[in-house]
């Protein structure tokens, strides 16, 4: 049974006070034209909603076999740090990183916070070994980035370095939500359905925007995707109001609104989905070698995801021949641990190719 959700059926949607997506101006003649996200993460609700809020005249769907509270995503840590991918552009990742954190920070600072569960979060980045790049380059992008003072580091004393600086936890559990409300607002068509090939889609859309993350494996039939493993556990600690984060990211206490996540594992190629036992008590150690008092909170939940690994995240467009059909198709996935970071910037760059599509597209097919 496949379910849809429209502006027919939808539920209360709530008044968004957070600035939307400009209307794109000039594609008047692209009405009726017909676009479909697959993928339901915050990599596909965040693209689905930008195409849908900047391109009004198009008809939007978004496809995917689970939702809220069922997606990776839903499990994600959230909080705004940015890696270093070695094959693209730095300027394009600083992009992304801007945008996403300006995005966020507007939601943060705006009456739609509790309810989106976007927090600004505060505290510490520690390192045993002090790194070559003590400034990274979204350093400038947080808030009030600075080295820690000897004085933060005593409790640390196996850490050498640190940075303290403010940036945003997004807890996608009420995140996903939000923005599957905003799409529905936005005019946006929902349907809950397994995507076995984009073949199945080329007869009824005109464009195929793929958000599958892991999924892309099959969909793009791209072997460089894999799953990189992650476990957390949510813990009932309201005392704790910093986030404190290893170097290496593997280890890591971030307060949300709700719970504080306490992580984690980072695993390359591997598919377990089970939660691992021996891997939850040694979060547990490790994280309590940082905070004590973490051993006193209570756990609420634990969590296994499969994050969609890749070198380089890939956000292109490509003309894909589905069915006898030459079909343009726009990738947005491989994003890796860092999904709920990039999520938003990325997404105004697929919707950047997704115009692309349509002006190169043939007037019959426009009207």
């Amino acid at each position: 049974m496949h379910l849809i959700w429209s502006t027919a059926n939808r539920p209360s949607v709530t008044r968004f006070s957070t600035c939307r997506v400009a209307p794109v101006r000039g594609l008047s003649s692209m009405k009726g034209v017909r676009v479909v996200v697959v993928g339901a993460g915050v990599v596909g609700f965040s693209t689905a909603v930008c195409i849908a809020e900047a391109l009004p005249f198009c008809s939007v769907s978004l496809l995917a076999e689970k939702f809220s509270p069922d997606t990776t995503s839903d499990g994600a840590a959230g909080i705004l740090f940015a890696a270093e991918f070695p094959d693209i552009p730095l300027e394009r990742q600083r992009r992304w990183f801007k945008n996403s954190f300006d995005h966020l920070l507007d939601i943060a600072q705006s009456r739609n916070s509790p309810e989106a569960g976007v927090m600004l979060s505060s505290g510490w980045q520690i390192f045993k070994d002090v790194p070559a790049d003590k400034k990274p380059f979204w350093s400038e992008l947080v808030i009030g980035f600075r080295s820690m003072t000897d004085a933060e580091l005593k409790r640390f004393p196996d850490h050498k370095f640190g940075q303290a600086f403010t940036t945003i936890k997004c807890e996608c559990s009420s995140y996903l939500p939000w923005l599957h409300q905003r799409f529905i607002k936005a005019g946006g068509q929902v349907e809950q359905r397994k995507v076995n090939s984009l073949q199945e889609l080329s007869n009824a859309y005109d464009v195929i925007v793929n958000c599958s993350g892991l999924g892309s494996k099959q969909l793009a039939g791209d072997d460089e995707v894999h799953p990189v493993r992650g476990q957390v556990l949510k813990v009932e600690a309201p005392w704790l109001k910093h986030f404190i984060r290893d170097g290496d990211g593997k280890t890591y206490i971030y307060p949300g609104i709700h719970s504080v996540t306490i992580g984690g594992t980072r695993q390359e190629g591997d598919w377990r989905l089970h939660v691992d036992e021996g891997e939850a008590k040694s979060i547990v150690e490790r994280c309590g070698a940082l905070e004590p008092s973490v051993s006193r909170a209570r756990v609420l939940s634990e969590w296994v995801g499969l994050r969609p690994g890749r070198r380089n995240p890939r956000v292109e467009r490509e003309v894909a021949q589905l069915r006898g059909r030459r079909v343009p198709v726009v990738h947005n996935y491989g994003h890796g641990g860092w999904g709920v970071t990039l999520a938003w910037g990325t997404a105004l760059d697929a919707l950047g190719l997704v115009r692309m599509c349509l002006h190169k597209m043939p007037q019959r097919a426009k009207l």
